[in-house]
Order: structure tokens, then sequence, then C-alpha cells
């Protein structure tokens, strides 16, 4: 039987993330790897990341990948725009290159050996401009950040599902399913106690793999949904 896997938020750790799926996942033909999004900024590797999960696209491997906060924010920076409503940044001057740049970009732009996001290749935007907002199964809504549970249809505001820190599940509104997100780094402890106990109806898989030297994360962490197997890699880039 073929296995789904949710990665979380891998934020340019390519080697991280390659040691996560070949050493660890180990997928079969046919398994399906879902990806949480925030694959670039604040790790070396942010076009490594995009490079490798491109590969696996191309591979026997199912792949579906969900759009990050990060994402949008290095679409608008490549287009020149800005968008208060959807990034939630104070527009100072050279706004457009600063909103992404603040929290990673900097680092992004040298991944793909450019001083000018123009001369990024047009195909890595064109794929990012494709990423889901959302994916969902009979059992689980998968999102970047959350859902805003206080409207009458979470799917409809694409805002949240970037950026919402913190949200309570109306199950009534996903059809009873539990949801499953990245985008707030939390302890590994309290992924494992999301995933074992019935007492919450969420999933967030961010371990902050980039934080190393926090307490109880530094891990990029995948659950498998049918069984809901958790897979940990350490941080092997930022060593």
């Amino acid at each position: 039987m073929s296995k789904s896997w949710v990665i979380g938020d891998v934020h340019g750790c390519d080697k991280s993330l390659k040691a996560l799926v070949e050493e660890r996942i180990v997928p079969s033909r046919g398994d399906e790897l879902i990806f949480l999004g925030d694959y670039i900024d604040r790790g070396p590797g942010s076009c490594q990341v995009l490079d490798y999960i491109m590969e696996l696209e191309a591979s026997s491997v199912n792949v579906q990948a969900i759009m990050g906060n990060h994402e949008i924010s290095m679409i608008e920076a490549y287009h020149g725009e800005f968008n208060m409503k959807q990034s939630f940044w104070k527009k100072p001057k050279n706004h457009k290159k600063l909103a992404w740049f603040s929290y990673g970009g900097d680092k992004a732009m040298k991944s793909f050996g450019v001083e000018d996001i123009k001369d990024i290749p047009k195909h890595y935007i064109d794929w990012l401009e494709k990423l889901h907002y959302y994916i969902l199964t009979p059992s689980f809504a998968m999102v970047h950040a959350g859902f805003n549970f206080e409207i009458d249809d979470p799917l409809e505001d694409k805002h949240a599902m970037l950026w919402i820190r913190d949200f309570k599940v109306d199950k009534d509104k996903i059809n009873n399913r539990k949801v499953v997100h990245g985008h707030v780094p939390v302890h590994l402890d309290f992924i494992k106690e999301c995933v074992n106990t019935s007492a919450y109806s969420f999933v967030d898989l961010d371990n902050g793999c980039v934080y190393n030297d926090r307490p109880g994360q530094g891990n990029l962490v995948a659950m498998e949904l049918g069984s809901l197997e958790l897979k940990v890699q350490r941080n092997i880039d930022m060593d």
C-alpha cells in the first residue's frame, strides 16, 4: 500500500531534506510526498531545495507542494509588487525588496548565485506560482499556516492560509478533518503529543529546522498520514 508523507518547513536546508527523504522516509514507487511550504530563506540552500523537489516530481514519487508565506513574498519581490493585506509588512523605502529580504531573502538570493532578483531563472517563479494553498484528504486539511475559522468557509481566506499564527479549529467547517500545518516552530515533544493523543485537532509539523540552538527544535519532521508515524531528521545544514 502506498504511503503519504507530510513534510514541515524546510527553509533552505537541502541536505537535511535529502537525508530525510532518502535515508528515513525512503519512498517507494507511488508513494506521496506533501510539502507544507516555506522551502526557501534562512538556510543556505533555497535554490537547491527547489531543485530537489522538482527532481522528486519528475521521479516515481507523487509530489504535492503548498504555498508558504516565504514563497508569496519572493513572488511579490520578483514582480515588484507589495500587498499589505497579504504580507503584513510595514511599507519602508524599497519595501518591495525589503519585505522579503528582512527574513531570509538575502540568503535565498545567494543560493541562486544572483544579486538582482530578476536574474533568478523564471522557471522557479513559474513553479512557485502554481503551488496549492491547501490540500484536503478525507481525514486531513493540510495548509501552510492554518485556517480562519471565524468565517463561514475557512477555505476562502488565502491570507490566513499563509500568515495566521493562532486559530481554534472548528471541525464542523472542514468536515471533521484534522488540520496539519507548519509556519510556527514548536517543540518536538509537542508535535509528538499532537500526533499521539486525541486532545488536539491539529498537528504543527514545523520543528524549526534552522534553529539548532533552540531546545527541542532543529529538526525536519515528516508524518505519514495513514499510520501517523513520524520521521525526524536533525539539521545537517546549519552545523
